[in-house]
């Protein structure tokens, strides 16, 4: 919370920018997890179940349930996509030539979200803030439209 009230005039700043990553970024997250276990033959069920993997397992675990996945699945997909976007962002990202902290907080956090917001407040406060601030996003609009999404879409 202190990183974030740190960083709250930058955050109002971008607040613009923020929010259409934010759409974008959970968009692509979710549409490219599903389609490539849809690639490899993966049933409804377990698509379901990998869509909420790119936030905090207590959202993902309801979000499953509600969606028609398996909970205890969900869980396992959200900490392999935490450790793995912890171990791989940052490395991908300085490769990526991705070095503002807003934006590389922007990507550990919404990618993966608790144990890439731990990696991300390593690299600085600010860092920290906009991965903090991502997570919590993700988490509510993936509560949110996501269910909506299914029950429009699938």
């Amino acid at each position: 919370a202190v990183p974030l009230y740190l960083n709250l005039r930058r955050i109002r700043e971008l607040f613009g920018p923020i929010m259409l990553t934010l759409l974008v970024a959970g968009v692509v997250a979710t549409a490219l997890g599903m389609a490539l276990a849809w690639a490899f033959g993966a049933e409804r069920m377990i698509l379901m179940t990998l869509a909420p993997k790119s936030v905090t397992s207590p959202i993902a675990m309801l979000v499953a349930e509600q969606i028609g996945g398996v909970v205890a699945l969900a869980a396992v997909f959200v900490m392999i996509t935490g450790i793995i976007g912890a171990i791989f962002g940052p490395e991908l990202l300085r490769r990526c030539g991705v070095q503002h902290p807003a934006a590389r907080g922007m990507a550990l956090g919404l990618t993966a979200h608790a144990v890439g917001t731990a990696q991300a407040l390593q690299e600085g406060d600010e860092c920290g803030a906009f991965a903090a601030l991502a997570m919590s996003l993700m988490g509510v609009m993936t509560a949110v439209l996501l269910p909506l999404a299914v029950t429009l879409w699938l």
